[in-house]
């Protein structure tokens, strides 16, 4: 077998063919957590926390939008789906992580492993395509507002959320069955919180192959970069007509204001993670920024998208005053 391993994998010596055991384990071993029990359950309920929160905060956000006439717009309808994906990402790693934290070993199967990228990868590229058309949505209803409701028809909202999960599903599929046909050289530890395509890459035995990561980075970067770019294209156009316009587009800009601060989080800490060399010097560094795009993230969007949205905040209160109005007295 190996000539047929060379020929797939050039950049491999004959020597660690003939002297590794090269194969496909079944089970890998997660690294990326203290040993030391205190250090466990105190993660275990960090995590536990993070994960109550980003579930009932984006529940919140989607019965809003559902339940509220005057949320039934483009912006908010990309709102909740926006809050949809955060709950279906954070549920990719955030149970494993929990269950991970009263386990003694911390192993995941191969096709668990396998599984859990794809539907990372999936869930990442779905929602940097949202933030892109949500970006373009403002850009339109600021830049263009009196031919908006002509522009942003219910018809072109469900177009580009469909185009959003179709992009995420079709680049995650390919880089999980690219992941899944990756030699391992009887190494069987992933030096992370959770199975990733940088760290799966480093695991195997062609973690620094050309080939490997540079179509790993050429698809993950056709949708995170195509993303931020048009999300840049549309800022940097609303910020030239808020100061061209004045003060009747700034009070517009303030509802951007969200929408920006969840952009920059998002991007901001994943081209950290996939753009900075990994090393074993910066293990805890890895660990901090997955938290942050993959984890906290997810908690934040509700928060942010509340706490700087007024009319999020008076549908909060009036669905707080219905129920109160209903409970029946004491």
């Amino acid at each position: 077998t190996c000539p047929h391993l060379l020929l797939l994998f050039p950049q491999m010596s004959l020597k660690s063919l003939q002297w590794g055991n090269v194969s496909r384990p079944t089970t890998f071993l997660l690294l990326g957590f203290s040993s030391a029990y205190r250090a466990q359950m105190i993660l275990c309920l960090f995590f536990s926390l993070i994960y109550l929160v980003t579930v009932l905060g984006n529940l919140l956000i989607m019965t809003l939008v559902w339940l509220n006439t005057h949320l039934h717009s483009p912006m908010y309808f990309f709102l909740a789906h926006l809050s949809f994906l955060d709950i279906c990402y954070s549920s990719v790693t955030l149970p494993k992580i929990l269950g991970d934290s009263f386990s003694p070993q911390k192993t995941i199967s191969f096709v668990g492993c396998i599984t859990q990228i794809y539907f990372f990868l999936c869930f990442g590229g779905s929602e940097c395509t949202l933030l892109a058309a949500m970006a373009y949505d403002r850009y339109l209803a600021i830049c263009h507002p009196l031919h908006y409701p002509v522009l942003v028809t219910k018809k072109m909202c469900h177009c580009l959320v469909a185009v959003s999960w179709l992009s995420g599903s079709f680049s995650a599929l390919i880089q999980a069955f690219l992941a899944a046909r990756l030699p391992f050289c009887g190494s069987n530890e992933i030096n992370h919180l959770f199975c990733e395509m940088p760290f799966l890459l480093k695991a195997s035995c062609t973690p620094h192959a050309p080939f490997s990561k540079a179509t790993m980075y050429a698809l993950a970067g056709t949708i995170a970069m195509g993303s931020f770019l048009l999300t840049l294209m549309s800022y940097i156009r609303i910020i030239g007509a808020v100061l061209q316009k004045g003060a009747g587009t700034q009070r517009a800009f303030t509802t951007c204001t969200s929408h920006l601060t969840v952009v920059s989080l998002f991007f901001g800490a994943g081209a950290v993670a996939y753009l900075v060399p990994h090393s074993s010097g910066s293990k805890d560094m890895d660990e901090v920024l997955a938290l942050l795009y993959a984890v906290v993230t997810p908690m934040l969007n509700p928060i942010i998208y509340s706490l700087r949205n007024s009319e999020v905040q008076g549908a909060v209160r009036k669905a707080l005053y219905k129920g109160c109005y209903r409970c029946p007295p004491v």
